[in-house]
């Protein structure tokens, strides 16, 4: 799993920092989230393949969250795509986008598919025999919803090795050797144990993605043990009252969640432009988090070397 920032500032776009959006990296699929202006351009600088976005997932439909979607299906009917779009977000980006493109009479060749959300509950809204995605309910001026990846349980490693010393082991039996299942004789007199035969799975990584929110502990149940967590953290903790009034988070804030959900680690995001130097989020969150970083754009983050 490998997490590419393309843009981590808040609403409105610098000449070094662009509004949110990431693509994440599954097992070489790729998933955008969020969509801020300018998200085209950095795809385009992080050198992703846009045949490969086959799914975007909009926490909620502020300007600096959505406003680059557009633009993107826009290049994608350019460039002949055929390949659906499955596009997950909050009721009312259906007619978002698609008032978008009639007014501009853009001629639509492949299909949009729309999962409009609207349940306050956290629900499953991908499933695939790699991973799965659900929705974690968050507190902002609008509907919004964070979104948390976990891949499913990796199959077994075979010892090929070991293997190969029990010639009656056939390349047939492999697949339960994966599954974690012992050799049995087809006449049951026979058995290897299958840790004799195999190595541990390789860990299977979790990503959860904070958009735009109060403090919202309740969240942390549902994000348990993340080996990352993305935490907008709009303020210092000084501004306790402005985050609380804008419906947004602190550093601090970030950081308890983080530390109560037992997460291995957490990105903070969303800063506001009234901060020049934003090593001071990373600071205020250490105090209770030691392992907080900050983002940089079109930085990647592979999660099995962090």
């Amino acid at each position: 799993m490998k997490l590419t920032i393309l843009g981590f500032n808040s609403a409105i776009p610098t000449i070094n920092s662009h509004p949110s959006s990431q693509l994440l990296d599954i097992q070489e699929n790729l998933f955008l989230i969020d969509c801020g202006e300018g998200t085209q351009v950095q795809l385009r600088r992080a050198k992703a393949k846009f045949s490969k976005i086959n799914h975007i997932f909009i926490s909620h439909l502020h300007g600096d969250h959505v406003f680059g979607l557009i633009g993107l299906i826009s290049t994608f009917l350019l460039l002949g795509r055929e390949n659906i779009l499955n596009i997950y977000g909050p009721k009312g980006i259906k007619m978002f986008i698609e008032n978008q493109l009639s007014l501009t009479e853009s001629y639509q060749i492949f299909k949009l598919n729309f999962v409009e959300l609207s349940s306050k509950d956290s629900q499953l809204i991908y499933e695939d025999n790699k991973l799965t995605v659900h929705t974690i309910p968050l507190d902002h001026r609008v509907y919004t919803n964070g979104f948390i990846f976990k891949e499913k349980a990796k199959p077994k490693r075979l010892n090929i090795e070991s293997i190969n010393q029990y010639p009656q082991i056939e390349v047939c039996d492999y697949h339960n050797l994966k599954l974690g299942k012992d050799w049995v004789s087809e006449d049951g007199k026979t058995t290897i144990s299958n840790e004799k035969l195999t190595y541990e799975a390789k860990h299977s990584y979790s990503y959860a993605y904070c958009s735009d929110t109060s403090y919202k502990p309740d969240i942390i149940d549902l994000i348990k043990d993340v080996d990352v967590l993305y935490h907008e953290s709009t303020f210092l903790n000084d501004l306790e009252d402005l985050a609380r009034k804008t419906k947004h988070s602190t550093a601090l804030e970030a950081a308890k969640i983080a530390k109560e959900a037992k997460v291995k680690h957490l990105i903070l995001g969303h800063f506001s432009n009234r901060y020049s130097d934003f090593s001071v989020f990373q600071e205020e969150a250490e105090t209770i988090f030691p392992s907080t970083l900050l983002p940089r754009e079109l930085e990647t983050f592979d999660f099995e070397k962090m």
